[in-house]
């Protein structure tokens, strides 16, 4: 796996398509815990890992001499992770904000400064013809990556197939970046196959949650039609029912009415 020595400008198109979308894509994520003041489904230990794949991949990216966009890639992506990551802590652990904001900080430190070293430590023996240490970088990337797509699956067998806590918006974000840095790396005039892998196993984990839920829609639409009708029902009922008990009864009226008529009286005897 040569270091690429010029990238085509297609390559480049394609990977700032890409990192432009792994720019934004958790950005409605971080947005939907934030209005919704939790992260309940979402898992943590996903946006943690996320975190940490930030680091091979940023490294892998470096050396390799992928097209700028998609060195840029995993340090955005790797921050964005760490920040929704310190919504969990606050939302579902009960973390402070500053405590779960301090923490996140820090580890996103100790995360650049071991990426840093990686690339001082293997560029070198990279350029002296030594390939496996990239080698084995490049997978614990895809590794990471992919173990981090794997809890969602763990809440969804919970609730039998439904996804909650994950904003669509940000998996086809998330989905769309993959395939667009695919793409751009079959630009280069050579192919990376390990950064291909990494991309490749996001397309298809994040594919599995759509179908997921997509069954999970088929599968239930009948009692949600039956469920969404009582409930239309029985908002109708409580409406009516509360409309009657505002109105005064029959006899009340025909009460109040001789009490106004005897004062009247009693005002003219006077």
């Amino acid at each position: 796996m040569p270091a690429q020595e010029s990238i085509p400008p297609a390559a480049n198109v394609l990977g700032t398509i890409g990192t432009v979308l792994w720019c934004i894509q958790l950005i409605p994520q971080i947005w939907f815990n934030y209005r919704n003041k939790s992260t309940e489904g979402l898992p943590g230990i996903m946006m943690l890992v996320w975190g940490f794949a930030g680091v091979p991949f940023g490294a892998y990216a470096v050396i390799q001499n992928l097209n700028i966009p998609i060195q840029i890639q995993p340090q955005v992506f790797a921050s964005l992770s760490l920040i929704s990551w310190a919504q969990c802590l606050h939302y579902s652990s009960g973390w402070a904000v500053w405590s779960s904001s301090l923490i996140a900080l820090a580890v996103a430190i100790a995360c650049a400064g071991t990426e840093v070293a990686l690339i001082l430590t293997l560029q070198p023996i990279y350029d002296r013809g030594t390939e496996w240490p990239m080698l084995v970088v490049g997978i614990i990337a895809s590794i990471l990556l992919a173990a981090g797509l794997i809890p969602p699956y763990f809440e969804i067998w919970k609730r039998r197939g439904r996804v909650v806590g994950i904003d669509f918006v940000f998996l086809s974000i998330d989905w769309l970046g993959a395939l667009f840095s695919i793409m751009s790396l079959v630009a280069q005039n050579t192919f990376d196959y390990l950064g291909g892998v990494l991309y490749l196993v996001v397309i298809l984990l994040e594919s599995g949650i759509f179908i997921s839920h997509w069954v999970w829609l088929f599968r239930t639409r009948k009692q949600r039609k039956a469920e969404k009708e009582a409930g239309a029902i029985s908002t109708v009922a409580t409406a009516l029912s509360e409309s009657v008990g505002e109105k005064p009864h029959g006899s009340d009226m025909a009460s109040t009415a001789g009490s106004n008529n005897q004062e009247v009286e009693l005002k003219q005897d006077v």
